[in-house]
């Protein structure tokens, strides 16, 4: 197998027969062997008929139906566990991402030698409200990950196989693969720049303030677990042990205080409550850190998803009401 391509749905069932058409064409003039993977992420129109009705007629095309909504970054996971091919390509599934590019990227990882290669739409048609807070976020995110990319949330990625099966999507950290496969030792990380189209089915299912801040407070979150997950007690315990030292160091001051000046009453002195309440926080965070040290030795299995059917693959139509997939 060439190519994988693995698309998120959530309805978008206008759009997925002219898309899954072109993709088609395009491997085909290409003659690269392909599987079309589309994930429905809990979509409420016709989206999973539709991608029944494109494998019946089309078998490179495989379908996956989640349970319920549970997000791109899960859609993506799922997708990502499935792909055979050498090369991994994701995009989105509104047409906003053009397969004409489909090619390029493939050679791209394959000729010189990227592990990642993400697409950057230097020119959008999408509107203000949307694009203004998508440049502070990847401005942001460039700079606080050191990951020279311009566009983190650009859909249309092409990976090496080897990749996909070595990371870990989940949440809503799909806009932060670039960073998850640098944490992972992949670091040939390269850009394209593609085509964005503009929208033709639908309309967007994103917003935009609230979506980029929701995007640097995942920033937030992946920086710290990317350094503190397998090592909790490296920050709790070094915090907890800086709080109590202060909280020491003021409580000394005041008990020498108190034994030259039998006078002097400790417990009406500011300091005290600062050292008291110092201490007990350094304490609890210490405890934290061995807490969370307990919890990432046994961590559960994140990217566990209910999938209630599948087509494309032997015995893979479960029966309604789901199956758990890891």
């Amino acid at each position: 197998m060439n190519i994988s391509v693995v698309i998120p749905v959530f309805n978008e069932d206008e759009s997925l027969p002219e898309l899954c058409s072109w993709i088609e064409r395009i491997v085909q003039e290409q003659q690269l062997t392909t599987e079309i993977i589309l994930v429905d992420d809990g979509s409420t129109d016709r989206s999973w008929d539709v991608i029944e009705s494109l494998r019946e007629k089309n078998h490179n095309i495989k379908g996956i139906k989640f349970q319920r909504n549970y997000g791109k970054a899960a859609a993506l996971n799922e997708g990502f566990k499935a792909a055979k091919g050498d090369v991994v390509i994701t995009m989105d599934a509104d047409m906003q991402d053009s397969p004409d590019e489909i090619p390029e990227l493939n050679r791209m990882i394959l000729e010189e030698g990227y592990d990642l290669v993400s697409g950057w739409k230097k020119t959008r048609h999408d509107p203000i409200s949307k694009t203004i807070p998508s440049k502070f976020f990847n401005w942001t995110t460039a700079r606080v990950t050191r990951i020279p990319l311009h566009d983190f949330n650009c859909g249309l990625k092409a990976y090496r196989n080897r990749v996909v099966k070595s990371i870990e999507v989940y949440g809503e950290m799909h806009r932060y693969i670039p960073v998850i496969a640098k944490w992972a030792g992949f670091k040939k990380i390269g850009e394209k720049v593609v085509q964005h189209r503009a929208r033709k089915y639908g309309y967007t299912k994103f917003g935009g303030w609230s979506r980029g801040l929701k995007g640097l407070l995942d920033l937030a979150s992946i920086m710290f677990v990317g350094k503190y997950r397998k090592k909790p007690m490296h920050f709790f315990g070094f915090v907890g042990a800086g709080c109590f030292l202060i909280g020491f160091i003021i409580s000394a001051y005041l008990i020498i205080s108190k034994l030259a000046n039998w006078q002097f009453s400790i417990t009406i002195h500011p300091s005290f409550y600062i050292a008291l309440t110092a201490m007990i926080i350094g304490s609890q965070l210490f405890l934290t850190g061995f807490i969370a040290e307990l919890i990432s030795i046994n961590e559960p299995n994140r990217s566990a998803y209910l999938v209630e059917k599948k087509v494309g693959w032997d015995n893979a139509l479960l029966q309604a009401g789901g199956a758990r997939t890891h």
